[in-house]
């Protein structure tokens, strides 16, 4: 199972949000790369980046704090947050991102987003949060009324590279991934499961391998220090 550290920034720092609110922020620190460099020489083989400005906005204000991330690690690295745009694609592909994960505009411009998943194989990601298994918009601040199983099943054809499930509930929370929802959601779609939200403990992480999830993100957790890079690293295949 790939595990991927997350590094989400907001305002040019290294931050994490309880359930999306980003009112209850919590900074670990001031250089985002700083901490991508310290997970890639913990043996981190991927990372996870999330612009949580481009989330909520649409901006790219975040791109410099990226692109010093990928001057200063070789590892592959995943950005979400605010691709809402060809040119905001094909910008972060040029300057190195490994993939690129879009949620709002998947769910709002359907046939775009199909157009994209076909002219980039295998470089988007679909990232599907969820309230209360409903799929959410615009950095989690709107909930729709398609649920996280039908978009899932709804761009299965697609040649993606993954797809990306957060449970909002759990996330950042502390208290453990939904492994109902990330079950269900592993056999809505060929497509290759990544889980995100709650990883707490190395438990999690195995009970994630057991199911036969593919992949995981971890946050807080790292941060946190209740789970050990190390440990977790032991379940990559």
């Amino acid at each position: 199972m790939e595990i991927w550290p997350a590094i989400d920034i907001r305002g040019g720092q290294c931050v994490r949000l309880a359930q999306g609110d980003y009112s209850r922020e919590t900074v670990y620190g001031a250089v985002p790369a700083d901490m991508a460099e310290l997970w890639a020489d913990q043996g981190a083989r991927h990372l996870h980046l999330v612009d949580l400005d481009g989330a909520k906005d649409g901006s790219n204000t975040n791109a410099a704090a990226v692109a010093e991330i990928l001057r200063r690690v070789s590892i592959p690295c995943e950005l979400g947050g605010g691709i809402r745009s060809e040119e905001t694609i094909r910008a972060y592909l040029d300057m190195g991102v490994s993939r690129l994960v879009i949620g709002t505009l998947a769910l709002k411009e359907r046939a775009w987003f199909r157009e994209m998943a076909r002219k980039y194989p295998h470089r988007l990601v679909l990232g599907i949060d969820a309230k209360e298994g409903m799929a959410a918009v615009n950095g989690w601040l709107e909930t729709s009324r398609v649920s996280a199983v039908e978009l899932a099943q709804e761009f299965a054809d697609l040649p993606l590279a993954a797809l990306v499930y957060t449970d909002i509930a759990t996330d950042g929370m502390m208290k453990g991934p939904n492994f109902k929802e990330m079950e269900l959601m592993s056999r809505a779609s060929s497509i290759p499961l990544v889980a995100s939200g709650g990883v707490t403990r190395i438990g999690d992480v195995a009970r994630l391998a057991e199911l036969g999830i593919p992949a995981c993100i971890i946050g807080r957790a790292l941060y946190e220090k209740t789970i050990d890079l190390a440990e977790a690293l032991k379940y990559e295949v």
